[in-house]
């Protein structure tokens, strides 16, 4: 048994969490392990004020994510799974400044670089070292009509990628309640995919299946939101993950979340499952069954 007493000692995983070499590092994955956990999906990050504009430029990026995912292996003894991608906010800045400065071309160099970035991340996988391309997806700040429609165009073809190849996709979306799943089921039906290889990254609390469809949510859980969580699970048909968007920015330390909080929810979650009737199967099913239904089983 793995849920004895309200309490949880069988795996505990982050379904996205940054790491920054100039940041924490090892040490917030040393946080991470002390606190319960045992492993990470380790999310690409780009250097937002540079980011990538040419192919070898995504593959060093992309490699040194890499390199830092088995530093952690070999130092702190967690499993860790890569996830790559081109950031939408870094596309959607490029291409407002390329526009600005060379029109039609401008755009042009902007979406075969995010193709660019797209294409190198799938060698990643192909070659083993990555189990999904993200975060990827569409703008949450107020933007263009012509940046959102060409996001949206660009997530479509990514979807079309993702039905092809097997691959999952870690979703950066807006919050727009039950509309921003809907506009994702939609297109993924429309390219063929499972919806539930789409896994909405930051995702509210509310994992009812009336809510989220047949998307994957990635709940970030902050203490306000357990109370919602424990409400809309039992409503859910497949399930969801945890996470804490951990950033690793030494200039805001501790953003998004903690990279304690999800051992540390995952506890309070288990302290609490007696009185509102949470399972075993539900913490396996979050922190080990879904992973490797999504991402495929770690070796």
């Amino acid at each position: 048994m793995s849920l004895v007493n309200g309490k949880w000692t069988g795996p505990i995983v982050d379904n996205h969490f940054h790491l920054n070499r100039k940041g924490l590092f090892l040490s917030a994955a040393e946080d991470f392990k002390n606190a319960g956990g045992t492993g990470i999906v380790l999310v690409h990050c780009p250097d937002f004020s540079s980011p990538p504009t040419t192919s070898k430029g995504h593959r060093d990026s992309y490699f040194d994510t890499i390199l830092m995912a088995e530093k952690v292996r070999e130092k702190i003894g967690i499993d860790v799974r890569v996830v790559l991608g081109p950031h939408p906010a870094a596309f959607a800045h490029q291409f407002e400044l390329w526009f600005e400065e060379d029109g039609e071309k401008g755009a042009q160099r902007a979406i075969e670089n995010y193709n660019d970035s797209i294409d190198v991340a799938l060698e990643f996988f192909h070659e083993g070292n990555a189990v999904a391309i993200g975060e990827v997806g569409r703008p949450h700040w107020k933007t263009s009509d012509d940046v959102l429609e060409l996001s949206n165009k660009l997530l479509e073809d990514t979807m079309k990628l993702s039905k092809k190849e097997k691959i999952p996709l870690q979703l950066h979306m807006e919050e727009n309640g039950n509309q921003t799943y809907a506009d994702l089921e939609s297109m993924a039906e429309r390219v063929g995919l499972n919806p539930i290889y789409l896994v909405r990254h930051f995702a509210p609390a509310d994992v009812s299946t009336s809510m989220v469809g047949k998307i994957t949510p990635s709940v970030n859980l902050g203490k306000d939101a357990i109370g919602k969580l424990i409400e809309t699970c039992k409503l859910s048909d497949h399930g969801f993950m945890l996470e804490t968007d951990y950033m690793d920015d030494p200039r805001r330390p501790g953003a998004v979340l903690g990279p304690k909080i999800v051992p540390k929810r995952t506890q309070q979650l288990a302290a609490l499952s007696e009185e509102n009737g949470l399972d075993e199967e539900m913490f396996f099913n979050i922190h080990q069954e879904l992973p490797n239904m999504i991402y495929g089983e770690l070796n």
